[in-house]
């Protein structure tokens, strides 16, 4: 009976790590109906989770869709966006808080500041770029939160299989290939999310990073 109750202390604990999630998604829905789909679907999860929304502020496209879910059904949602976006990425209300920052580098470095774990929807050039800067900061040592990609309908396919010329030709060592936690349904993915442990070697410590010998520089 004690080793259940320890059990099941532990699987809350596990489940309960992850607070806030900052979401990559496009700021157009896309072409095919099962990404705003799984959009929603994500939102709900989220919302049953009671875990806030943390994404690049805008109220088009996927990122809309997904902040309005969140926040509709109880959650905060905060949107970082640059000044020089808003009027391009925002239209009629905003949704939730939304913190306007100076420029690109500000708006990644804030939104993995205040995120517990990252995911990637679909999307554009941004929404890859800002995964890649995880993935690549995971394997820096700067940050251990665990990074997601919901795969719709295989939109990340042709993306995996870079990755996995990478590896073949030397360039991405075999256990950082497995930074990303992958999933194409949003449940799958929250619950590999939630189990998530680091099991690549980092290049330094998040300490080296925050803590320089020569100068000292903070990173999220």
């Amino acid at each position: 009976m004690d080793g259940d109750r320890e059990s099941m202390a532990v699987e809350s604990e596990r489940k309960g790590r992850i607070k806030r999630i900052c979401v990559f998604c496009g700021s157009r829905p896309g072409n095919r109906p099962s990404f705003s789909e799984a959009t929603l679907e994500l939102g709900r999860k989220m919302v049953e989770r009671k875990i806030s929304l943390i994404y690049g502020g805008g109220s088009l496209g996927l990122m809309g869709l997904l902040a309005r879910e969140v926040f509709n059904g109880g959650c905060h949602v905060l949107g970082v966006i640059p000044t020089t976006l808003l009027p391009n990425e925002i239209s009629g209300e905003t949704i939730g808080e939304t913190k306007a920052v100076f420029d690109m580098h500000e708006r990644k470095s804030e939104m993995a500041k205040q995120a517990d774990a990252f995911i990637a929807l679909p999307g554009g050039y941004g929404t890859m770029e800002e995964l890649l800067e995880m993935v690549a900061w995971s394997q820096l040592g700067i940050h251990e939160k665990p990074v997601g990609l919901l795969n719709v309908d295989g939109y990340y396919d042709d993306l995996l299989a870079l990755f996995d010329r990478g590896v073949k030709e030397g360039f991405i060592e075999s256990s950082a290939r497995h930074i990303m936690v992958i999933a194409q349904t949003a449940g799958e993915l929250m619950g590999k999310l939630e189990e998530y442990t680091p099991i690549h070697s980092s290049v330094a410590t998040r300490e080296r990073w925050e803590v320089g010998t020569s100068s000292t520089v903070r990173f999220p």
